[in-house]
């Protein structure tokens, strides 16, 4: 049925001659129609990539220290299973832990990150994905980009920022993410550390009074 709709737009056009095999190949306009939407995707990529930075640094400067692009997995209950438990995987946008020696104090974050509102409401169709954010993080929260959504459509054991600006230049709390006690008092699971571990954290920013030293001493 997808080919039929496909031939019907003209996106798809029939090749052979009579009574030979047929095929199908995209048509002109099929390929100007991909390479638009090529287009628009590589542009919501660039732009999520420049908020997961943003939050990225923002989280730095509360004293955490963040993580982006981590595959990890979390167990969820599943009473149709034996185990009574399936293992589902998570991907979040943004990771990030305090800094302490403290093992109960390091108060695991999940940001998960939307530029485009199809995004997001595809997201909020999905339970198991923030059940496996929250089974990982004290703290699980939305980032939205200005405009495509707000803290009414998220559910309410999540909290919600609005990144305001074209470069995401204000990150402002709409609704604060409940914060849960984890029950790993012990330290973060031995599969979380190793996932850490493998991964490069957001580096550090430089710190300013050791940059002015580095320069009065240039000058001098």
């Amino acid at each position: 049925m997808l080919e039929i709709e496909l031939l019907a737009a003209g996106l798809l056009e029939r090749c052979g001659a009579l009574g030979q095999r047929e095929t199908l190949r995209v048509s002109d306009a099929g390929v100007q129609v991909l390479a638009t939407s090529l287009q628009t995707n590589r542009k919501a990529l660039d732009r999520h990539e420049a908020l997961v930075a943003c939050v990225g640094r923002w989280l730095q400067q509360q004293g955490r220290i963040a993580w982006c692009g981590l595959g990890l997995r979390a167990a969820l209950a599943d009473q149709d299973r034996a185990c009574g438990r399936r293992w589902q995987r998570a991907v979040p946008d943004v990771f990030s832990l305090r800094q302490t020696s403290v093992a109960a104090y390091l108060q695991p974050a999940v940001h998960e990150i939307k530029v485009r509102r199809s995004d997001l409401l595809a997201d909020l169709r999905r339970p198991d994905k923030r059940a496996a954010y929250l089974s990982m993080a004290g703290e699980c929260w939305y980032v939205l980009a200005e405009g495509i959504g707000d803290a009414a459509e998220v559910p309410p054991e999540c909290g919600v920022l609005i990144a305001h600006g074209t470069d995401f230049s204000r990150l402002e709390v709409q609704r604060s993410a409940p914060v849960r006690a984890m029950p790993f008092e012990a330290g973060l699971p031995f599969g979380i550390w190793m996932a850490l571990a493998r991964t490069t954290p957001f580096p550090q920013p430089e710190d300013e009074a050791q940059a002015w030293l580095a320069a009065s001493d240039a000058r001098a």
